[in-house]
């Protein structure tokens, strides 16, 4: 059974991986949108065609608030909803077979 474990708490640490790198991804994009960039730079482009997807469905049902945009934060604190609640899961879960 530690076999099932230590699967959970492996796919537990990939997920929290993958899901800081998302957030930085994110807090980049934000970051540079401030600043006009170039939409033919590739690293602009990079970051749309990575955070659009996300990003869309949140602008369609909470519409920029005074001209800001807020889904950026609310995608970061969705993200650091899944690392507190599902990495920390899977994790605990895959101590339990051990």
């Amino acid at each position: 059974m530690f076999v099932i474990g230590n699967l959970f708490i492996a796919t537990g640490q990939l997920l929290s991986m993958v899901l800081t790198i998302y957030l930085w991804v994110v807090i980049i994009r934000a970051l540079i949108s401030w600043v006009n960039p170039d939409p033919y730079n590739p690293i602009v482009q990079f970051l749309h065609r990575i955070t659009d997807p996300v990003l869309y469905p949140i602008q369609r049902a909470i519409p920029p608030f005074g001209g800001m945009d807020l889904s950026p934060l609310i995608l970061i604190l969705g993200i650091y909803f899944l690392q507190s609640f599902l990495v920390t899961t899977l994790i605990q879960l895959g101590q339990a077979f051990h």
